[in-house]
């Protein structure tokens, strides 16, 4: 399988995939659905119609999944289409046992093109483009070797280093947690960067990482938190799906409780800002490290709409390619840490820093 490089550009790529998708659209054996667009649903462009399958974190993770379903959504309004067969849609794994089932129910819907949303589904992906040489699969966080699947990695670790950094700096307690879902490789890519990153701005902080074996799991996530923060440590950033929303549960009720403590987490994936909201002046969330899911589900759409399809590739997003940053903090970096934080972000883009993939245990 070939591997390579994808420069993904979050602020353009959308626009870019516009043009694609106005130059060249691929020809199609079904027809167009009717559906509500611009024109009054008199669209004449033959449909290629997208669809997911979440992991159990489910489509409302507020994180990883709902950020490929933002993509999803997107892509179906640039093209006029409308949820359900034919047009684009999702369904949501509740077990690892419903992934097969639910990649198996899309491609009897005559999906054009259907994504994997985990590393969790790896197998279970593998199996149904065995199967079916004929369709298009993406897998996000894992790599499938097979010419009609394209894998779809980010340089976590690059994105988590900065927000260690930022951790490290915004800490008056000396001590900061990390809190993982599943202990699988792209959870070891944020845990490994984050450690790096907090470490090059203050090699002796005190980091206590947790994994709670779960991506659905909010009360492990809040009780994690309430264990952390009750040691000392006042940030805390989550790489857990789903199960981080109960670390911002957990934050937010001590911040309400004592309105001067020092308390922050530091969200996934998405932006979590409003995830940290407490009331109208007070909001938990320090920053987010943002993962292009949602743009690369577009820009990969478009491809295969456009006969591009890039199959049998491993397209890999770091800091170069602004695959991975920090969301604005709106205010709650100061500006002598966020400079720190922007000139790391440049000795790592430009390769003068090389962060693990995996801590040394």
């Amino acid at each position: 399988m070939k591997k390579r490089k994808f420069g993904l550009v979050l602020t353009s790529v959308l626009a870019a995939s516009a043009i694609l998708g106005a130059c060249g659209a691929k020809d199609d054996d079904k027809p167009a659905k009717d559906n509500d667009n611009a024109s009054g649903g008199n669209n004449t462009e033959e449909a290629f119609s997208v669809a997911m399958v979440t992991d159990v974190g489910g489509v409302d993770d507020k994180s990883f999944n709902q950020s490929a379903w933002e993509g999803v959504q997107a892509y179906g309004k640039e093209h006029g289409l409308s949820k359900g067969d034919g047009g684009f849609d999702y369904l949501q794994s509740k077990s690892d046992a419903d992934y097969d089932a639910n990649l198996n129910a899309l491609l009897r819907r005559d999906f054009n093109l259907i994504f994997g949303i985990g590393y969790m589904m790896e197998d279970a992906m593998a199996a149904i483009a065995d199967e079916n040489p004929e369709g298009q699969f993406a897998i996000i966080d894992a790599e499938v070797p097979a010419d009609n699947v394209v894998s779809v990695l980010f340089k976590e670790q690059e994105g988590a280093f900065l927000a260690g950094v930022a951790a490290a700096k915004m800490s008056q307690s000396g001590k900061i947690g990390f809190v993982g879902g599943v202990d699988i490789p792209v959870i070891n890519r944020f845990e490994a960067g984050f450690i790096e990153g907090a470490k090059a701005v203050n090699p002796d902080i005190v980091i206590e990482d947790k994994y709670t074996g779960a991506f659905d799991k909010a009360d492990v996530g809040k009780i994690t938190a309430n264990s952390m923060y009750s040691s000392g440590v006042d940030v805390i950033f989550h790489a857990a799906g789903a199960t981080g929303n109960g670390v911002f549960s957990e934050a937010k009720e001590r911040k309400k409780k004592d309105p001067d403590a020092n308390i922050w987490v530091i969200g996934v994936d998405a932006d979590q800002y409003e995830e940290g909201k407490v009331d109208d002046q007070t909001n938990v969330t320090l920053t987010s490290m943002l993962k292009g899911v949602n743009t690369a589900v577009v820009d990969i759409s478009n491809k295969a709409k456009n006969g591009e399809f890039p199959g049998g590739e491993t397209l890999v997003y770091g800091l170069a390619e602004e695959g991975v940053k920090l969301a604005d903090s709106r205010g709650a970096i100061p500006e002598d840490v966020q400079k720190v934080i922007d000139e790391y972000k440049e000795k790592i883009a430009k390769g003068e820093i090389v962060v693990p993939e995996k801590v040394e245990k």
